[in-house]
């Protein structure tokens, strides 16, 4: 895997690049939609090219759970398996165990949870999580890690980072005595760790840095942390990671918070807000959110938003989404789905426009006054 910067904004840490994987090049910043089981719920990879999506996420717990890593493999890989010709980066499961596992016990060698399906019994270690992602074949990987709640205490935090580093040590040595399954690289990122305690997130960076090769990830927030600190974290991690690696903030975010985020040298996303919103009748619009459920909307024959090309922009009325989404018509969800993918995208391409003509400090600074004023975004 390379990563190139080609433009740095003189005003912010913001900057436009390009990573290439053995599945083609990526622009960044860029947004990965999520694909939690295999499948960007409501749409297809067809579609997903059409907006021009390098690259989504696969989820390594619920893929685990069902249909099973090893069927996957049977398949070549994930890509053939969903038939995705882009990139592909797979989450290393910690995530999804410390989170949705009906139980979970965490020791030192990994964690034995409940599967949140059945309640069968299982457990992740940095080798399993690692054997189960060269199955599944990402041309990105993540290391195993602990992820704390939002509100830990110190203490939690400090173990969750030492935990951290000595996972992503067993993560390295398993992946340098066990060569991939499939033809093409992986690359594995480490992540992270340390909520919003300074110190902590030092000690994790520089602990982790001589592990990072081709990236890095900035985990452990939007976890019920301020807004506000998160963004000081953000900061703080422009300062310690690589500059010459792209930096992953997961799970975030709003169309703000992408812009936010970008301002402090970030160049990887995922959220699943624009596909879960959607289906909850939630669009991202040039003028804001749009509940299309309101009853405002019912007899409404104009178009969502006038500036975006997406099929329901270009081909349908408010007052009929309103009403697929109200009798629950799949082709609601499908349709909103794609409208707010095709908004983040978009959002992307702009940034990344800005960037490379020099102009992103101003025009963030105007997207952010005036979106700043729509809840939601």
């Amino acid at each position: 895997m390379k990563f190139t910067i080609h433009h740095i904004d003189n005003q912010t840490s913001a900057r436009s690049g390009e990573i290439v994987t053995d599945r083609g090049s990526i622009p960044t910043p860029v947004f990965m939609p999520i694909g939690t089981r295999g499948s960007v719920k409501a749409v297809n990879t067809a579609e997903l090219s059409s907006i021009d999506s390098r690259i989504i996420l696969g989820n390594t717990y619920h893929l685990y759970l069902k249909p099973g890593h090893e069927l996957i493999s049977k398949a070549g890989g994930l890509h053939s398996f969903m038939n995705w010709n882009g990139s592909l980066l797979t989450d290393s499961g910690g995530f999804q165990v410390f989170s949705l596992a009906k139980l979970n016990k965490i020791n030192d060698d990994g964690v034995e949870f409940q599967s949140h399906i059945d309640g069968s019994r299982h457990m992740f270690t940095p080798e399993s999580s690692m054997e189960i992602q060269q199955h599944l074949g990402a041309d990105i990987i993540m290391a195993f890690d602990q992820c704390p709640p939002g509100q830990s205490d110190y203490q939690t935090v400090e173990s969750a980072v030492e935990r951290t580093t000595n996972w992503m040590k067993r993560c390295v040595s398993y992946l340098e005595k066990n060569k991939g399954i499939h033809a093409w690289e992986q690359n594995v990122f480490p992540i992270v760790q340390g909520n919003v305690y300074e110190e902590l997130r030092q000690k994790s960076a520089e602990e982790l840095i001589p592990f990072a090769t081709c990236g890095m990830a900035i985990g452990g927030l939007a976890v019920g942390e301020d807004k506000s600190d998160m963004f000081d974290t953000v900061e703080q991690m422009d300062e310690l990671l690589p500059k010459d690696q792209p930096r992953y903030l997961m799970g975030v975010g709003r169309p703000t918070d992408l812009v936010r985020a970008v301002k402090r040298g970030v160049d990887m996303f995922d959220c699943v807000l624009p596909t879960r919103n959607a289906r909850n009748g939630q669009l991202f619009t040039s003028s804001g959110i749009v509940n299309i459920r309101n009853e405002q909307h019912k007899e409404d024959f104009t178009t969502v938003d006038e500036k975006c090309r997406c099929d329901l922009c270009k081909n349908h009325t408010r007052a009929y989404l309103r009403h697929l989404m109200n009798v629950n018509e799949i082709l609601g969800h499908r349709l909103a789905t794609m409208h707010n993918l095709t908004y983040y995208m978009e959002l992307m391409k702009t940034i990344r426009d800005e960037i490379t003509a020099g102009s992103f400090d101003d025009w963030s600074h105007n997207y952010l006054k005036t979106m700043i004023n729509y809840k939601g975004m």
